[in-house]
């Protein structure tokens, strides 16, 4: 049977929960200070304001007036949140109150108890937060107590209607893992090397997407990017073949490269790979379709320049919009952030072809993380929606050492087109050949080339030569010589 699902209030948590909070349970979320659990919390509360459901927020640390004060810096809307103040008042430092015959847990938990009732039973919340239940630990006598007194109070909450999200803070002093297991669900937030994300380990009667997700504390609250798994996108790859325009490379390539495929451009530094990509959206702007080009190293104008330098008209593209050049920031932006920008230029403005500009920069914006599965994600996510990928991949050596890529993702390439430099008679040449057509056959010999002012220009087979890919080749006479 489908359950009721409570909107969190944050877009890309809901996805992550694959729809939202079941109703009627109750959520740990965990974290170090400063992960972001009480704007998780605000949200929660928006959220039913905008649906119309009364809430209640218990704190224990901040003040009624500082918490508003923060959901309204956030414009989140709390009008339909009841707040019950339980934290400590100037009141307790002034008076210096002591407890010489009974604990603190005897004196404190009772009234407080008796507070918590008395709301719950008038006001009846659809929703609870309560900011942090950690404060509990203090009045109860012992481990068992504590674990005894939040058990017996969360099935109070849930027996009256609500649905509760509770945050503890998580430190090696206090471990929560009893309250992880006392959970319907758990979200739990990381802070590391500047570097904020959520994960969800837990949660009852339903799925979820698991993996860490990157997340943003920004002015208007939280923005959570879930990681990108492809295999939720269906779609039949298309075998049309994209032409590049210039016959030559054409005819390596045994027509062009096929829609929704994923082919690596690869070559050292400044051999021309951005320029062929560029040639295969210069061709498809001609038919109308639209690319996109991700640049990670070239400024936006720099691109620009040089494009129109080689004869292609990138002004004439981005005033028809066929084609949209967006440079970024390796550094700003989290693969997960880096691919919800992809997904939703793709969905929105019905790209057909991508190019990422280069892999070297896209790895900065990993910064640790696997680089191999990012890409393979969001790879596999184009392709999976007829999208043909293009991937700019630099190699360190000018000549000799002849590799396709370095960083293990030739496995991923339905096509590899490799370009080189090649040292004949004292002057420093190019040459371009294909290594991998996985859909078709190609032409197994490589061609000189040149980029001019007029563009790109590929000339006939190199027979003549021998050695190519080790970057000094010799003529065939000279071998039979």
């Amino acid at each position: 049977m489908d359950q009721k699902r409570l909107q969190s209030g944050i877009a890309g948590l809901d996805t992550v929960l694959d729809g939202g909070y079941l109703a009627n349970r109750a959520y740990l979320v965990r974290g170090q200070p400063g992960t972001g659990k009480t704007t998780i919390g605000l949200h929660f509360l928006a959220a039913a304001a905008d649906n119309g459901e009364t809430s209640l927020f218990i704190t224990l640390e901040e003040p009624v007036e500082q918490l508003k004060n923060t959901a309204q810096g956030l414009g989140l809307n709390l009008w339909s949140t009841t707040f019950l103040d339980l934290s400590p008042t100037t009141d307790f430092f002034a008076q210096v109150q002591t407890y010489d015959i009974f604990s603190p847990a005897e004196v404190e938990r009772e009234p407080m108890t008796r507070e918590i009732v008395e709301q719950i039973e008038s006001l009846k919340p659809q929703r609870i937060f309560i900011d942090s239940i950690t404060q509990f630990r203090y009045f109860a006598a012992d481990a068992f107590q504590f674990r005894k007194q939040v058990l017996s109070f969360l099935r109070f909450l849930r027996e009256r209607g609500a649905t509760v999200l509770f945050t503890s803070e998580d430190s090696e002093a206090a471990p929560d893992d009893d309250l992880q297991f006392m959970s319907d669900g758990v979200i739990s937030l990381k802070l590391e090397q500047h570097e904020r994300s959520l994960q969800v380990s837990k949660f009852r009667g339903s799925d979820f997407r698991s993996g860490q997700h990157s997340i943003q504390l920004t002015s208007t609250g939280m923005v959570l990017f879930p990681r990108l798994i492809p295999d939720i996108y269906g779609h039949s790859l298309e075998m049309e073949t994209i032409s590049s325009g210039i016959p030559e490379i054409d005819e390596l390539l045994d027509g062009g490269i096929e829609r929704s495929s994923i082919t690596v451009i690869t070559g050292p530094s400044g051999v021309g790979k951005s320029t062929l990509g560029s040639q295969f959206m210069k061709e498809a702007a001609g038919r109308g379709e639209r690319s996109v080009i991700y640049s990670f190293e070239e400024s936006r104008e720099t691109l620009l320049r040089r494009s129109r330098g080689i004869n292609i008209a990138v002004d004439a593209m981005l005033e028809q919009g066929t084609l949209s050049v967006v440079q970024i920031e390796p550094l700003r932006y989290s693969p997960d952030e880096f691919a919800d920008l992809v997904i939703k230029e793709v969905e929105q403005q019905n790209v057909q072809i991508v190019m990422i500009d280069s892999l070297s920069g896209y790895r900065l914006s990993v910064r640790g993380n696997d680089l191999v599965s990012h890409i393979h994600a969001l790879c596999k996510y184009l392709q999976n929606v007829g999208v043909a990928v293009l991937l700019v991949n630099e190699t360190e050596n000018i000549t000799g050492d002849f590799r396709a890529t370095e960083i293990g993702v030739s496995y991923l390439a339905d096509n590899i087109i490799f370009l080189r430099y090649l040292e004949f008679k004292g002057g420093l040449r190019r040459a371009i050949g294909v290594l991998k057509k996985r859909m078709s056959n190609f032409e197994k010999t490589l061609r000189e080339f040149e980029i001019s002012r007029y563009g790109m220009k590929v000339g006939q087979p190199l027979n003549q030569l021998h050695g190519i890919l080790s970057g000094f080749p010799i003529s065939t006479k000279e071998i039979v010589e």
